[in-house]
C-alpha cells in the first residue's frame, strides 16, 4: 500500500451521529474557554513585569503548551463532528500524531522543571537566584519544549518507514503507535518498540525526579512553618497538574497498549482524548485561583473593567 497517498478513516465517531450537533455546539464553546483562560494568564504574565519570575515563566510556558495541543486536536475535531465521513490523510495523521504527543510529554516535561524550581526556591533559598538565571531558565524552557518533539518525532519518523495494510484506525485521533498496528510486516515494528520503550524510560527519569524534588520538598517543609506555607501555595497546583496529567495519560497509554477493544465506543474516545480535554482548562484554573499574585492581578483586571 502506498502509505502517501491513503486517506485514513476515524471509526471513534461512529456512535454519535445522532447527537452530532449538540457535540459540536458543547465542543466548540469548551474549545473557546480553553483558549479564552490560556491566551489570558499567556497575556497576563507577559503584560505584568511583576510576574517576570521563573514560576510565572514556566506556567506560562505551560499554558502556551496547552493552546499548541488544544489547536491539534479541536479544529480536526469539530471539522469531523459535522462531516459525515471522518477520514484524514497520511501526512495529516503524523503530523496529529506527533503534536498530540509532543504536547502531552511537554507537559511532563515542563512539571519536571517546575519540581526542579520549587526545590531550589524551598530547599536551597539563598542559592536560588543565582542558580535560577535567565540564561538557565531559558536554557530550561527549551528544553521542556525541544526534548518531547524530538523525541516523538523519532517514534512518528520510524512509523512512516512502515508499509501499511489497512487504513481504519478505531479512534478519534490518530496516535503513533495505532499507524504502528497496521504495519503489512509485525517484524518490522521490533525498532519502533525499542524507540518507544527508550521514550518511556526517559520520561519515567522525569518522574523519578519530581519524585525525589518532592521527598526533599516535604523533608524541609517539615520542621518549618513558613516553608509550609510556600509549599501550600506554590507546591499544590503542581502537585494537582501532575496528578491529572498522569491519570489521563496513563489511561490513554495502557488502553492503546493494552486494552480490550470491547469496551464500550464512548468510553474508548474519553479513553482517548482525556488528556486533551481535562489538563488545557484545569492547569490555569488551578493556577490562576491559587496563586496569589496571579490572582490578585486577575481581581484587579476585573474591578477595572467593572469601573
Amino acid at each position: 500500500m502506498n502509505n502517501i497517498s491513503v486517506i485514513y478513516f476515524l471509526s471513534g465517531l461512529n456512535e454519535t451521529k445522532n447527537h452530532q450537533f449538540v457535540l459540536f455546539s458543547l465542543t466548540l464553546l469548551y474549545y473557546c474557554l480553553i483558549l479564552l483562560v490560556n491566551i489570558f494568564l499567556v497575556v497576563t504574565i507577559i503584560l505584568d513585569k511583576n510576574l517576570h519570575e521563573p514560576m510565572y515563566v514556566l506556567l506560562c510556558t505551560f499554558c502556551m503548551n496547552g493552546l499548541y495541543g488544544s489547536t491539534g486536536f479541536y479544529p480536526k475535531f469539530l471539522w469531523d463532528l459535522l462531516s459525515p465521513v471522518h477520514v484524514i490523510s497520511y501526512a495529516g495523521c503524523l503530523i496529529q500524531a506527533l503534536i498530540m504527543y509532543s504536547f502531552a510529554l511537554g507537559d511532563l516535561s515542563i512539571l519536571t522543571v517546575m519540581a526542579y524550581d520549587r526545590y531550589l526556591a524551598i530547599c536551597r533559598p539563598l542559592e536560588y537566584h543565582a542558580i535560577m538565571s535567565k540564561e538557565k531558565l531559558l536554557k530550561l524552557v527549551c528544553f521542556s519544549w525541544i526534548t518531547p518533539f524530538c523525541t516523538i518525532g523519532v517514534n512518528i519518523f520510524l512509523a512512516s518507514r512502515l508499509e501499511l495494510c489497512s487504513s481504519y484506525i478505531r479512534r478519534l485521533i490518530c496516535s503513533n503507535w495505532s499507524v504502528v498496528k497496521l504495519a503489512c510486516f509485525p517484524a518490522e515494528t521490533l525498532i519502533n518498540n525499542i524507540a518507544a520503550y527508550i521514550t518511556i524510560i526517559i520520561y519515567l527519569f522525569h518522574g523519578f525526579y519530581i519524585v525525589w524534588s518532592y521527598l526533599n520538598l516535604i523533608k524541609t517543609c517539615v520542621n518549618s512553618k513558613e516553608n509550609r506555607a510556600k509549599f501550600m501555595q506554590t507546591c499544590v497546583p503542581h502537585l494537582t497538574s501532575l496528578v491529572t496529567f498522569l491519570v489521563t495519560v496513563l489511561f490513554d497509554v495502557m488502553h492503546m497498549r493494552f486494552g480490550s477493544e470491547d469496551l464500550p465506543q464512548n468510553l474508548q474516545n474519553l479513553i482517548a482524548i482525556e488528556f486533551i480535554i481535562i489538563p488545557p482548562i484545569m492547569n490555569p484554573l488551578i493556577y490562576g485561583f491559587k496563586l496569589t499574585k496571579i490572582r490578585n492581578r486577575i481581581l484587579c483586571i476585573i474591578n477595572i473593567k467593572i469601573k
